[in-house]
């Protein structure tokens, strides 16, 4: 059986030239269905717990829809951005959206701008705690793969970085050390401790790649959330990157030997540590090279190209895929993996001789006729 899904969209707001504009205020005094972020260059939106693929992307489409139709008539020239870092700047200043939120407060002063990131938070629903500790371990040694897939954000403040998803280079990931958690028990005895300690300010502030989630962290939880996923802006390829971790996760509930505390060939007595070690650098590597870079496979250890350990997934969870009726929307990886990632077709693009601003406008446009094209052809008129 399908499990549900849901999305929470970071989304940046400004001119179709691709500055950025703080227009946070206005949209969540304005529309419903839309909250603010502590920088007021951001916006975000959640989409409803949904089982079926078609669903989805309605609710992926419809509201970016209405955001745009709002903000023509704030000026016809504020648009939606896409991206995952302030491309076109400006990186030096903090844009308050609450400056009497005391939350907001301590995350500028402690984070600064790091955390002015958009991106796209996939949340699976799992209502069996022990199930969902076992994907997440899973899920977060292989959450990897989800930001190569996904990366989008090569560009800071009219510059070229030098990493595929800067993002998720700069971003605080909170506290230091998140262990692979090995019952529901070891979660909330670990997030009672970071609360007492203070390296959590609250049961949210937990910034890792995934998290277990839930009504009432971290007693109550019904899903896994991933984190690690930069924006990305194409629904059909967003669909995509969701149906591979659906599908990687209902393989594990038929095969719970995939738990990578029982079936990894690292050595058994610093097993754990070894696992988290290779994560970590993998998510390094990925944040630099994206697609292009080079892995350490969490089975044994062994190099494997981030290409090749994708399609190895792709290849085994695809009989699983077919028999849930989901293949169609797995299928675009493949062209993920054919033709790049939206940083690495962006690069592309810088090396032909466009400026950052002039790639920011051209996937502008591309954007809006995308969602104009799917609002039209698979969901109810705004």
């Amino acid at each position: 059986m399908l499990l549900s899904k849901g999305f929470e969209v970071e989304m940046y707001t400004g001119h179709t030239d691709g500055t950025i504009i703080g227009l946070s205020d206005k949209i969540v005094k304005s529309l419903s269905g839309f909250v603010r972020e502590p920088d007021s260059r951001n916006v975000e939106y959640t989409t409803p717990p949904l089982q079926h693929y078609d669903q989805l992307l309605c609710e992926l489409v419809t509201p970016r829809r209405r955001l745009r139709e709002f903000l023509k008539t704030l000026d016809p020239s504020y648009t939606i951005l896409p991206g995952s870092t302030l491309a076109t700047g400006n990186s030096q200043i903090f844009s308050r959206s609450d400056p009497k939120n005391p939350y907001h407060a301590y995350i500028e002063q402690t984070y600064g701008t790091n955390v002015v990131t958009a991106s796209i938070h996939i949340n699976l629903g799992i209502s069996d705690p022990e199930v969902l500790m076992r994907a997440c371990r899973l899920i977060r040694v292989e959450a990897p793969l989800i930001l190569a897939l996904s990366a989008s954000s090569p560009f800071l403040d009219n510059q070229v970085t030098g990493y595929h998803s800067s993002r998720w280079h700069v971003f605080p990931q909170t506290p230091s050390h998140v262990p692979l958690f090995e019952s529901h028990a070891h979660f909330i005895k670990w997030t009672e401790e970071q609360l007492k300690l203070g390296t959590m300010k609250n049961v949210r502030h937990l910034w890792n790649s995934v998290r277990p989630n839930g009504d009432c962290r971290p007693y109550k939880l019904n899903r896994l959330e991933v984190r690690i996923s930069d924006l990305v802006t194409d629904p059909i390829h967003l669909l995509a990157i969701t149906a591979l971790l659906e599908s990687r996760i209902l393989q594990l509930q038929q095969d719970p030997n995939l738990d990578p505390l029982v079936s990894s060939q690292l050595p058994s007595h610093n097993r754990h540590d070894d696992l988290l070690s290779i994560t970590e650098a993998n998510e390094k590597a990925v944040a630099k090279a994206s697609l292009d870079a080079e892995l350490q496979h969490w089975y044994d250890g062994q190099p494997i190209n981030t290409t090749d350990w994708i399609t190895q997934i792709y290849n085994e969870v695809l009989p699983i895929a077919k028999a849930q009726g989901i293949a169609c929307f797995l299928t675009p990886i493949k062209q993920i993996l054919r033709e790049g990632n939206q940083a690495q077709n962006w690069l592309k693009q810088v090396d032909t001789g466009l400026d950052v601003a002039q790639v920011m406008a051209q996937t502008i446009q591309i954007m809006e006729r995308q969602e104009q094209a799917l609002q039209s052809d698979l969901c109810q008129p705004v």
